[in-house]
Parts: structure tokens; C-alpha cells; sequence
């Protein structure tokens, strides 16, 4: 049987993202329809993960007690809203480490998927705001969709074959995906 599983990417489709990395707790921006939407799926049956690429760590940005605090953050906002967030998965390498979790390879979703005790992503979604998540996604056996927000909008600027690609959703933002799939 399909899990019934959203793994979401973070910075743009949870949080605002920034160019220069999302550093500190007070930087970590929650979109408030995201943590709503969260809580939606969690209450509606879905379990829901998180991974996330974090090179700000290896670049030296941030520590990974300054990465936990935004995580525990996110969580408590999340259980506020009456949802859970089930797992959070993060690399914290840079692109020239040559680690196997780094997105677009997809080490954290099947991280996710072992430490979460399925045998496959089949059935599950992958919801992000770049074509390094989809192809994550892609290469874990998940669906795919794409939000405007964050880098979304960026993203289908230089990949317009996306808008015409059968197999990636197009949503405005979190909560339009969690309209759809719990429509």
C-alpha cells in the first residue's frame, strides 16, 4: 500500500527564504498558511516530513544548535496548530562534499523513508519550491509538486517545460497544495 506521506522542503515552502541563507531563529520566517496547512494534513491522516538542504552549516553560517532551535520552532507552531510534523531530515553539507543526502539526490527522503519504518515513497508527494526538490522527489519514486513561493515562481521562470510537465503539480503555496489533495 502507498504511504500516505508529504515530505516538504522548508525554506520557501514553509519559511521565507532568503538568498543569503536563513542564519538565525529571528530570521526564520514561518509562512502562518503553511503551519496551517501542516496541521490540516496531519489531522487529515497525511504524515508529514521535512528535508530540508542546510549548507549554511558547512559554510559556517550557523551551528546546528541554531538549525535544531529554528526546528523546534517550527514544530511547536505546528502542535499549536493542532498538527506534528513526524520527521525532519537535513543535510548539512556543502554541494562540493560529495555526501549522497544533498538534494536533488534523493538520501534524505529515503532517510526519511527507513527512519519512518516504509518500504517505499511510492504514493508519496514531494512538495517544493525548486527543481533540485522535484528531482529528489522524482528519483525517490515520489509525486512531485511545485509552489509558487519562495524560489517557486524563480524556478519556472528558467524551467517553463515544468508548466507543461504532467508528472510536477503547480500550487500557489502550501495551502493550495493541501486544498487540492484534501479536496
Amino acid at each position: 500500500m502507498p504511504a500516505k506521506l508529504v515530505i516538504l522542503d522548508r525554506d520557501g515552502v514553509i519559511n521565507q527564504d532568503s538568498d543569503d541563507y536563513i542564519k538565525s531563529l529571528d530570521e526564520f520566517l514561518p509562512y502562518p498558511q503553511a503551519i496551517e496547512a501542516i496541521a490540516r494534513l496531519s489531522q487529515a491522516g497525511w504524515t508529514v516530513a521535512v528535508a530540508t538542504n542546510q549548507s549554511g552549516i558547512a559554510r559556517g553560517y550557523f551551528e546546528v544548535d541554531t538549525l535544531e532551535a529554528m526546528h523546534a520552532k517550527m514544530q511547536e507552531l505546528v502542535n499549536a496548530a493542532g498538527g506534528k510534523i513526524d520527521h525532519v531530515a537535513y543535510c548539512p553539507h556543502g554541494p562540493e562534499d560529495g555526501c549522497s543526502c544533498r538534494k536533488p539526490l534523493p538520501g534524505l527522503l529515503e532517510d526519511i523513508r527507513d527512519d519512518l519504518g516504509l518500504d517505499t515513497l511510492e504514493g508519496s508527494w514531494m512538495v517544493g519550491d525548486s527543481l533540485r526538490d522535484l528531482q529528489a522527489g522524482d528519483a525517490a519514486g515520489c509525486q512531485s509538486a511545485l509552489v509558487r513561493t519562495g524560489k517557486g515562481r524563480r524556478t519556472l521562470e528558467k524551467h517553463p517545460e515544468l508548466t507543461i510537465d504532467s508528472k510536477v503539480r503547480l500550487f500557489d503555496d502550501l495551502a493550495d497544495f493541501a486544498d487540492w489533495l484534501l479536496e
